[in-house]
């Protein structure tokens, strides 16, 4: 094996292990005292912008309906957010933020604006042509990870 594919291995091994149990990787750490986790803060960021339904949320997350609906109950127990009625049709229920919730959705979306620069700031450091390899090269790992 070459030290490379070694590299890769250990890279990949150091992701599972910053993951587990979250739905992202996010560099640094938020800072609000609410003790909620990673999936939690994301639905108080997604729901930042528009009022979604369970069914919503778990697809925009790529988690199950039930994980989305456990970390729904914590954030409606902490009011953090709200559920209404579509007007439409009284079956389905929308989740909006509260004023307790709007500070830590804006602390996330701003944690997830500061990882993405500092993924900008590291692929700027590469030549187009490097940056164009590592784009091809991680597509074909995702696709080899996903056979």
């Amino acid at each position: 094996m070459t030290n490379l594919a070694l590299e890769i291995d250990e890279f990949l091994n150091e992701v599972i292990l910053r993951s587990e149990n979250q739905h992202e990787i996010l560099i640094g750490s938020c800072t609000s005292q609410a003790p909620l986790t990673n999936t939690q803060e994301h639905i108080l960021m997604l729901l930042s912008g528009e009022a979604l339904t369970n069914t919503d949320l778990a697809k925009r997350l790529n988690v199950s309906q039930a994980a989305v609906t456990k970390a729904i109950k914590s954030l409606l127990n902490k009011d953090m957010l709200e559920s209404f009625k579509d007007e439409k049709d009284g079956r389905v229920s929308f989740y909006r933020l509260t004023e307790l919730g709007k500070p830590v959705a804006q602390e996330h979306q701003h944690h997830h604006r500061h990882t993405l620069e500092a993924y900008k700031r590291l692929v700027d450091t590469y030549t187009p042509r490097e940056q164009d390899l590592i784009a091809h090269f991680l597509k074909d790992l995702i696709k080899e990870i996903g056979a």
